[in-house]
C-alpha cells in the first residue's frame, strides 16, 4: 500500500459520512444527536439552553460581520456555526421531552405560509409596503385568536441591544399611528433634544437628554430605511481602520503619533479618509 493509499484509507476511516449524506440537514441532526449521545463528547452532552446563549448570540454577530464585509465563503461558514446553535438546541429540547426539531420546522414553515397569503393562498400586496401591513394585520389577528392583545411597546425583547430596541419600538408605534408626517419633525426633535443636552445643569439630567438624543437619533436612521446598529456598527468599523492609518503614517515618518498636537492628527485623519475610506 502505498503513503497515498494509506492518506486515502485515513481519511474515509474518519469521515464516517459520504459528500452527499454531508450536504443534508438530517446528518447534522444525527451528528448533534451523538455528540450529545451518552458515548459522543462530554462537552456537548453538558451544554444547556442558558449555556448556550453566549454562543448563539456570538454565532449571529459573526453571520452579520460576513455580511459587512461581503464575503460569500466567510458568510456560508458562518450561517452553518448559526444552524449547528438551532440543532443544540432543539436536540437539548427533545431529551428534556419539550419538542423536537420537527416541531420547530413545522411552526416556522406554517407561520411563513400563513404571513403570505399573497403568496399561497387567494391575499393581494401590490409591493413589499402592503406586504409589511400585511404581516403586521396577520399577526394582530393570531395574538387575538390566542388571547394575546398586547401594546407596541410591549413584547419586545429585553436582550436586544439598545439601538436595535429602540428602533423596532419606533418601527411598532410608527405603524399603530403615533408618528411624525415627515422626517423634518424628527430632524426638529433632534435640535430641540441638543438645545436641552446643552441647557441639562446635573448629571442626571445630561444622562436623560443624552439618552433623549439617542433615541431621536435612532428614529432618523429608521426614516433613512438604515437600521441603527448596521450604522453605528459601520461607523465603527470605518473610524478603527481610519485611526489604524494615522498611527501608520506617523510611524512611517518617524513621528510619535500621541505627541502630535490636534491640528497635524486632523491632517493625518484626512489624509487616512483618502487612503482607506
Amino acid at each position: 500500500m502505498t503513503p497515498e493509499d494509506k492518506t486515502s484509507q485515513n481519511e474515509a476511516q474518519s469521515q464516517p459520512f459520504s459528500d452527499q449524506e454531508l450536504g443534508t440537514f438530517q446528518t447534522l441532526i444525527d451528528i448533534v444527536a451523538r455528540l450529545r449521545s451518552p458515548a459522543g463528547c462530554p462537552w456537548d452532552l453538558e451544554q444547556t439552553h442558558n449555556s448556550l446563549k453566549r454562543n448563539l448570540l456570538e454565532e449571529c454577530y459573526e453571520v452579520i460581520e460576513a455580511i459587512d464585509k461581503g464575503e460569500p465563503e466567510v458568510l456560508s461558514e458562518e450561517l452553518g456555526d448559526l444552524i449547528v446553535q438551532v440543532a443544540f438546541h432543539a436536540d437539548i429540547a427533545k431529551q428534556a421531552g419539550e419538542f423536537q426539531i420537527e416541531d420547530v420546522l413545522r411552526q416556522i414553515n406554517s407561520k411563513l405560509v400563513r404571513r403570505h397569503p399573497h403568496v399561497f393562498a387567494d391575499g393581494h400586496a401590490e409591493d413589499a409596503r402592503e406586504v409589511e401591513r400585511n404581516w403586521e394585520q396577520i399577526k394582530e389577528q393570531e395574538r387575538q385568536a390566542n388571547g394575546q392583545r398586547q401594546s407596541p411597546v410591549e413584547g419586545i425583547p429585553n436582550g436586544l441591544p439598545a439601538l436595535s430596541y429602540a428602533q423596532l419600538m419606533q418601527e411598532r408605534v410608527g405603524k399603530a399611528g403615533f408618528e411624525w408626517e415627515d422626517v423634518s419633525g424628527v430632524l426638529d426633535k433632534i435640535i430641540e433634544e441638543v438645545a436641552e443636552f446643552r441647557a441639562a445643569a446635573t448629571p442626571e439630567e445630561k444622562l436623560h437628554e443624552l439618552g433623549d438624543l439617542l433615541f431621536s437619533m435612532v428614529n432618523l436612521t429608521r426614516w433613512s430605511d438604515v437600521h441603527a446598529e448596521d450604522a453605528l456598527r459601520q461607523a465603527n468599523q470605518r473610524f478603527g481602520r481610519r485611526y489604524l492609518s494615522m498611527e501608520s503614517l506617523a510611524s512611517e515618518r518617524g513621528q510619535d503619533f500621541n505627541s502630535l498636537p490636534l491640528a497635524q492628527k486632523e491632517e493625518l485623519w484626512q489624509e487616512a479618509k483618502r487612503l482607506v475610506g
